[in-house]
């Protein structure tokens, strides 16, 4: 499915949507760093009040991009899951399809069953054998 032309539009619009994000994220940690190690070359040389005003700055700092960051990590799970729900369901359909029309009775993918013929669906068989006490003998 990462081939098909629907997930490489979503990886695209996904980059669109996504890179200036990471840049400006990118960005913040690397003024965070600059900070850190400011507040930690020059800490002894400075006053009491400009310390503490220097480590508010910097534990601000910090917490925005965390803050940010973590909105940007629930927004790209968001919109993955989104648009790979959307072109699985479009697969699923289409798998669907072509296993009706060409009688198909299993399609699997990478190990895991995509589509089955109810013909040869035995859940039912098996959780009658699993309530039968004379089947467990």
């Amino acid at each position: 499915m990462r081939e098909s032309a629907a997930a490489q539009r979503a990886q695209k619009k996904f980059e669109a949507d996504f890179s200036k994000r990471q840049q400006e994220l990118s960005k913040l940690g690397e003024h965070l760093r600059k900070l850190q190690e400011n507040l930690e070359r020059n800490a002894m040389t400075m006053s009491e009040s400009e310390r503490a005003k220097r480590e508010r700055e910097f534990n601000e700092a910090n917490r925005e991009l965390q803050r940010k960051d973590r909105e940007f990590r629930e927004d790209v799970n968001a919109f993955r899951n989104e648009q790979g729900s959307v072109i699985l369901n479009r697969a699923t359909q289409i798998v669907r399809k072509i296993a009706e029309s060409e009688k198909l009775d299993v399609v699997l993918q990478e190990g895991q069953v995509v589509w089955f013929s109810p013909r040869i669906d035995i859940t039912d068989k098996v959780i009658k054998a699993l309530d039968d006490p004379k089947a467990a003998k």
